[in-house]
């Protein structure tokens, strides 16, 4: 799960941007009412925590529950319910839903990969190409389904790419810098493109290495080559067709933005009862 602390002020800069002096309509329906949150797609639920978080700030009288977290959802499928005023109900609705499909869609996505990558022993991970402002719930849904986290943010751990590297003129400067300004429990990552750019890496003292855009051919041969001495993971061109094929050359990670990225919204829909 994650902590509410995670998500709270999210939530409530969400409402004050949906409705940032109330809901002139909505407040017309002071009666009690209840409603249904319904799948319309097939994919993992993610959110409901969050989903809950909303109307608990609108109204906390209003009572909501989901399904559990990670369960998978076919069409039709009830996932969810709230009762309480309508106002309540009717406020809520569009910010609990954006949430629900938002982090749902990151989740059946993830699935996705991290299905074509079982049992190869090749971990799922993420990248910080995120929505602004929601990397802490989107990284959730990657976990929820059944990814890995990266690092959260530029202060977790040290990855020097392309331009860092050009910024300290080649690979051992780009290291060399990287350990004076970081303190020793912080690892540092090398991205290269070609194996020789790989073997540089590892022989100035890189912690792991992230092979950008090399074929899977090229992937084995780093893992045969320095899968025993550093961390190795790909990223870069990787997708539903052709992950698995990186899986088998025994990387220890795949990083894949489009899990985050380009996650397609879960459909989900609310429902009053009549």
């Amino acid at each position: 799960m994650i902590p509410r602390s995670e998500y709270e002020e999210t939530v409530r800069a969400a409402l004050r941007e949906d409705a940032p002096s109330g809901d002139p309509f909505g407040s017309s329906f002071p009666a009690d009412g209840s409603g249904a949150f319904i799948a319309c797609a097939d994919g993992v639920l993610c959110g409901g925590p969050v989903a809950e978080e909303v109307f608990r700030q609108v109204d906390p009288s209003v009572t909501v529950s989901f399904v559990p977290e990670g369960v998978r959802v076919a069409p039709g499928d009830r996932v969810g319910e709230a009762s309480g005023p309508v106002d309540a109900l009717l406020r809520g609705e569009r910010v609990a839903l954006n949430f629900l499909q938002r982090l749902s869609g990151v989740a059946t996505a993830t699935a996705l990969y991290a299905e074509r990558v079982a049992g190869y022993g090749t971990r799922l991970l993420d990248t910080r190409k995120t929505t602004p402002l929601l990397r802490a719930l989107e990284k959730y849904a990657v976990r929820v389904g059944g990814g890995t986290n990266h690092r959260f943010s530029l202060s977790d751990g040290v990855l020097i790419k392309e331009n860092g590297i050009r910024a300290a003129g080649g690979i051992p400067e780009a290291l060399a810098a990287a350990r004076r300004s970081a303190h020793h429990l912080l690892r540092v990552e090398v991205e290269v493109e070609t194996l020789q750019e790989a073997e540089i890496a590892v022989r100035a003292g890189a912690d792991a290495v992230l092979l950008d855009n090399m074929t899977p051919a090229m992937v084995r041969e780093a893992v045969s080559r320095f899968g025993g001495e550093v961390f190795l993971e790909a990223s870069g061109g990787i997708h539903l067709g052709n992950i698995e094929e990186y899986a088998r050359t025994g990387v220890a990670g795949i990083a894949v933005g489009a899990i985050t990225h380009s996650a397609p919204a879960l459909d989900i829909s609310f429902e009053l009862a009549r």
